[in-house]
């Protein structure tokens, strides 16, 4: 994810914001309202639309509350009938889901080979389903990590069969300042202040998940009896008005910080960093989904399935390396299984990138080892790691490979070796079976 800066994360240590009570008194709550205020219109600058509410907790919940603001627009104009969500095939998980919890019908929709929307099946089903088609979900760059030149042609036949245009916002990191949502055809979107916008990403929050709308559903906005509700409200959505308002302030501080033109860089510069990555990998992993130029957006899905067939080596397998190797591993197995999503963002420098590179390289040539033959399917670097200090520091060395290959050091690396403190754990076998680890009463007696 982004790196946090320090000076973006201290004001939330400030009492005047830590310390205020979600249900203060307006007049108490003033500097959080110019806060929000500003926050909003450069976010909505920014995609491009004409309103905006801070108050979703997470992006999960700014889906939903931009699919009620559609559903309760549908049901203004006397079409409480439109239920249907094209949904593509190749979509998070949390559209369906949100969808469903909207009171809609979901309708998937295939994807092409190259990853895209299926123009003639889309096509097809907003025939099939117009006079209930309430609207589409689209991720855009695509959940394959992939700009759909097609995506005004999209927005522009789901429109034409009465239906709005969701474009989930998961991926705005490569949109920032170089293209708006609202301007190509969404009609509602939602942004994660807490992956875009630099807000912590770890441990499931805290999150904020705006949603942002077009001219016309700017009535339909979520809103909080004790924040006063818009014109046609659909009700709140967060338990507090103003949302998760005590880290408001680090966005606030990424957006002032950055600007406009700082904005636009760090989007060119995350897109440049995956699209060097996939370059740089061709030959040795390639990348499953690219644009008819070969190029990716800011996150490229570099395709192991091929091994397990040739070395019997896994994508987890890769995983667990890398840790040898320094690295946590990036997206494992999603959104297609057995590959692996590099995100690299614009935070990286080109030396960390390129330290990445090389230990993706050196592992493709473990697996090309496995390949010939020189280590067992089963006994191979890849198989036991991640190696941690006691187990290449024990006496006896049964594996077939040597103890330095194990450790993982390369030479330029030498001096800065990051040791595994627990070995390879069985992922599976742990979900599968679950141990009561709960601590005796004795132990609790002096």
């Amino acid at each position: 994810m982004k790196l946090n800066a320090t000076s973006e994360m201290i004001p939330i240590t400030w009492p005047e914001f830590a310390h205020v009570h979600p249900f203060a008194p307006r007049d108490q709550l003033q500097g959080y309202a110019e806060l929000d205020a500003q926050l909003r219109a450069w976010l909505c600058q920014a995609t491009g639309y004409a309103g905006i509410s801070l108050q979703p907790n997470a992006g999960s919940q700014g889906e939903y509350a931009g699919l009620l603001a559609i559903r309760a627009w549908h049901e203004s104009r006397g079409q409480a009938h439109r239920n249907v969500c094209l949904i593509p095939s190749s979509a998070h998980g949390t559209n369906p889901a949100s969808a469903q919890m909207a009171g809609m019908q979901v309708v998937v929709t295939a994807c092409d080979d190259n990853g895209n929307v299926d123009m003639a099946d889309l096509k097809a089903k907003c025939e099939q389903h117009s006079a209930k088609l309430s609207c589409i979900m689209i991720t855009y760059p695509s959940t394959h990590g992939v700009f759909e030149m097609k995506v005004k042609e999209l927005c522009a036949l789901v429109h034409q069969h009465g239906g709005r245009v969701y474009v989930d916002g998961a991926n705005m990191n490569a949109l920032v300042g170089v293209a708006a949502p609202g301007e190509f055809g969404g009609d509602v979107s939602h942004l994660n202040l807490h992956k875009t916008f630099c807000i912590p990403h770890g441990g499931g929050g805290p999150g904020v998940g705006p949603v942002c709308v077009v001219e016309d559903l700017v009535p339909f906005l979520p809103g909080h009896k004790a924040g006063g509700l818009p014109e046609h409200p659909v009700g709140a959505v967060s338990a507090a008005p103003l949302g998760n308002a005590a880290v408001l302030p680090i966005s606030w501080m990424y957006c002032r910080m950055m600007g406009a033109e700082g904005l636009t860089q760090a989007t060119e510069v995350a897109i440049l960093s995956a699209n060097y990555i996939s370059a740089r990998l061709r030959e040795h992993y390639p990348t499953l989904y690219a644009s008819e130029n070969g190029h990716v957006a800011h996150e490229c899905i570099l395709d192991l399935r091929p091994l397990k067939d040739s070395s019997g080596v896994t994508a987890e397998d890769v995983a667990k390396r890398l840790m040898d190797y320094g690295f946590h591993a990036p997206t494992l197995s999603f959104p297609v299984p057995g590959t692996l999503m590099v995100e690299p963002t614009e935070s990286e420098t080109l030396e960390e990138i390129d330290r990445f590179i090389a230990a993706m390289i050196a592992i493709r040539e473990e697996i090309r080892r496995v390949e010939r033959g020189e280590w067992p399917q089963d006994d191979n670097p890849l198989k036991h790691a991640p190696h941690t200090a006691a187990t290449l520091l024990k006496g006896e060395w049964t594996h077939a490979y040597p103890r330095e290959v194990g450790a993982a050091v390369l030479d330029e690396r030498r001096h800065a070796k990051y040791w595994p403190p627990i070995g390879r754990v069985d992922n599976v076998y742990g979900d599968r079976n679950l141990f009561c680890s709960c601590v005796p009463m004795s132990a609790y007696e002096e």
